[in-house]
Order: structure tokens, then sequence, then C-alpha cells
């Protein structure tokens, strides 16, 4: 992803989450920053993270370590997409 500025990033950021998990774009679009993540929804399981973080270094053009995936990264959307600001835009 070329320069991105803040929305595209939480459009991709959804878009993932839609694709990955096979949300509706519905719930997604409803998702607040406080919209808790891992452990609230059944769709993000353990196997899942892995995939969620692996589209969203291919579509962000980022490299996520691994230890920078923490129980916090997943806690809600808003962390999630915070740190997806934080690696694209800075």
């Amino acid at each position: 992803m070329e320069r991105s500025d803040a929305a595209d990033v939480e459009r991709t950021v959804r878009a993932v989450l839609r694709d990955v998990l096979g949300l509706s774009e519905e719930r997604v679009e409803a998702f607040t920053e406080a919209t808790p993540l891992f452990g609230s929804l059944p769709e993000l399981d353990s196997m899942a993270v892995a995939g969620l973080l692996t589209e969203l270094e291919d579509r962000l053009g980022i490299v996520i370590e691994d230890d920078e995936v923490d129980g916090e990264l997943l806690e809600s959307f808003g962390s999630l997409l915070e740190f997806a600001w934080n690696k694209t835009l800075i």
C-alpha cells in the first residue's frame, strides 16, 4: 500500500476483518474503537489470528514482529486499528 492515510488504513483493517473472519459488512461497519475482538468474537480464535495478521501484513505492506503480538493488540477494534496506524503512518 502506497502512502496511506488514516481512513485508508481503517478501511483496510475493516476489510481484513470481514474477509478473514467471514463477518458481514454491516457488522464490521458497526465496530467502534471500544468493540471487543479476541474473546468476544467466536470467529476470532487462535487459528484466525494468524490469518488476520498475515492478511494485514499483505494488504498494508507491513511486517508484524512476533514480539509485537500480545493480548492487547486484539483486545478491541481500537487497539488493532491504532496498531495498524502506527505501523503504516509513521
